[in-house]
């Protein structure tokens, strides 16, 4: 088994003992990803600007391991709230489209940085 660190800098840093993916056998397994803008550090307002954001260093690892997000095929959506799921979804699905991702979605009690969401992602070449 061929295990690779993937790591970009245009996604967060991680924030402890882990890596922002591993990609192994033709799987990339991205950890948790929370809405920290990578350029300032800053957390956006709101949930639809933080689903954004997250949406956004998602696809920057993708895109950094050779992945798309055609090629997801597990997420897992925390939120802190689940009156936030709608929403959350609506940015979501954008990113989705067509043949979306099997999907997990559950509330938390909270999130590092007490951020509103925060998805984890498997992808498969």
């Amino acid at each position: 088994m061929m295990k690779k660190i993937i790591q970009t800098e245009r996604a967060p840093k991680a924030i402890g003992p882990y890596s922002q993916a591993i990609e192994v056998n033709g799987m990339l397994f991205i950890s948790g990803q929370i809405p920290v803008n990578p350029e300032d550090g800053q957390i956006p307002e709101g949930i639809e600007a933080q689903t954004e954001q997250v949406m956004k260093n998602i696809g920057a690892i993708l895109s950094e391991a050779g992945y798309g997000f055609e090629q997801v095929v597990k997420s897992t959506c925390l939120l802190s709230d689940m009156a936030n799921f709608k929403a959350m979804n609506e940015i979501y699905g954008k990113y989705y489209a067509v043949n979306p991702p099997a999907r997990a979605a559950f509330a938390v009690k909270t999130l590092p940085l007490n951020v509103l969401v925060e998805i984890e992602t498997i992808a498969v070449k």
